[in-house]
């Protein structure tokens, strides 16, 4: 029985689908884990409830990606060692990753619950719902080392090249998810503080349980306690590779927050409203985000056996793909959005105010099926470094300056604000064209 995926070989196109479809999967379990939270507090609580949830989940969203995108930095160097055919490091390199992940777990658990109050303050939380979204970050913050450990799972088994284990995690932490928001929100009517602990609460059950699944499992490495010595070589390739990474996306996160602190300014509506929208997001760009993961892991290793090639031809392959499904997603989303927002509320106007937002990212879905694959590609080739300066320039040089020009703009429309997002992705596209160009010229020069 192969222990992992190798990618180096053979066709291209079967494998990277039969990789990415998993994680479609879990992409789309993990997406619905955070919109039933806010789909059945939209049925059974107040849009204030709503409100709360949706900010207080945004700026946790925002601290654990910072986790999770750091922790790429263990898929991509699990991927060269087997790549390198050197999977037999593996147990070292987890085994030093869980320390330092564990390590920043203890210390988000005690500093998010004490800045819970001034996180909400700076989002300009509404003020019917600022004591409800203090409510769901200390919840959560106090959690939050469940929260990373149950993205950790994931991160190390994409490494390997196992996509069918991570799906298996969400798919327990969904359901469980699904029942404690049944129990709490919509049985004993806790709102806000039901939704935080059923989030926590399944995730927690999620770890243990997939913690059991995958002491089963055969592993192309040993994880003992032998392993679990601080070796500052593989913290420190880790930290090379996933910081650059962790800081793009935190960053990124950051100028959502700023949008999101925006749009609160213009009231509870609009608040509600464009939470609502986010929750779709995440459903309608989940094709260019599967493929961004499956990019990450199938380069990876290609790099490692230094054929290039077949991670260029990846690139395009995965291109080609995600493209079809865009357009789809831009239709139903830019003229169908109500429907798709009368998911997760039933208030008319926010509604309303979230499909006006929502046009924004269906145009925006036509680019990112570009730009997502092009971040999983140049993750995988360990051009961390570009990612976070073409993140980096997106968010604070293009889309913080044009949602706030436009937030001034009378009458304000919560479409004109979300412009800010495509017009950032068309910037970084063009970054990530030119450091192709560049990237395939170097590689040509080496081999002449």
């Amino acid at each position: 029985m192969d222990k992992t995926k190798n990618f180096t070989e053979g066709p291209i196109l079967g494998p990277l689908l039969k990789f990415a479809i998993p994680v479609l999967f879990a992409l789309f379990l993990q997406s619905l884990y955070g919109a039933v939270d806010l789909m059945i507090v939209g049925r059974f609580a107040k849009p204030a409830d709503v409100s709360g949830v949706s900010t207080g989940s945004q700026i946790m969203m925002t601290l654990t990606n910072l986790v999770s995108s750091l922790s790429m930095g263990m898929t991509v160097y699990l991927g060269q060692k087997i790549g390198e055919k050197k999977a037999d490091e593996g147990g070292d390199i987890v085994a030093n990753g869980i320390m330092l992940f564990f390590s920043i777990g203890i210390a988000l658990t005690v500093l998010i619950p004490v800045f819970a109050s001034g996180l909400a303050s700076i989002m300009n939380a509404p003020q019917e719902a600022f004591d409800l979204t203090v409510t769901y970050i200390r919840i959560c913050g106090l959690g939050v080392i469940v929260i990373i450990a149950y993205n950790l799972i994931g991160s190390i088994f994409r490494g390997l090249g196992d996509s069918m284990t991570p799906l298996v995690t969400v798919l327990i932490a969904c359901i469980c998810n699904i029942i404690g928001d049944l129990v709490l929100v919509a049985g004993f009517h806790m709102g806000t503080k039901g939704a935080a602990i059923a989030t926590v609460g399944a995730q927690f059950i999620s770890v243990i349980i997939s913690l059991f699944l995958i002491s089963k499992k055969e592993l192309p490495f040993t994880l003992s306690r032998s392993c679990f010595s601080v070796q500052k070589d593989h913290i420190r390739k880790i930290l090379f590779i996933g910081t650059p990474i962790a800081l793009q996306d935190f960053l990124v996160g950051i100028s959502f927050l700023v949008i999101l602190a925006i749009v609160n300014s213009l009231g509870l509506i609009a608040s509600a409203g464009v939470g609502v929208s986010q929750k779709v997001c995440g459903f309608i760009m989940l094709i260019p985000s599967a493929f961004a993961q499956a990019m990450s892991a199938f380069v990876s290793q290609n790099r490692g056996a230094g054929k290039y090639d077949r991670a260029y031809k990846g690139l395009k392959y995965a291109i080609g793909v995600s493209f079809i499904f865009a357009v789809v997603m831009f239709y139903t989303a830019f003229f169908h959005g109500d429907l798709l927002s009368g998911i997760f509320a039933n208030d008319v106007d926010v509604i309303a105010a979230s499909w006006d937002y929502l046009k924004a990212y269906a145009i925006d879905c036509l680019f990112t099926c570009f730009l997502f694959c092009f971040i999983g590609f140049f993750n995988g080739m360990e051009y961390t470094r570009f990612v976070m300066v073409q993140g980096i320039v997106g968010a604070f040089l293009v889309r913080i300056p044009v949602s706030y020009f436009m937030s001034k703009q009378e009458p304000v429309s919560l479409f004109h604000i979300g412009l800010a997002t495509p017009c950032s992705t068309i910037t970084q596209i063009v970054l990530c064209f030119i450091c192709l160009y560049h990237l395939v010229k170097t590689k040509k020069k080496k081999e002449n």
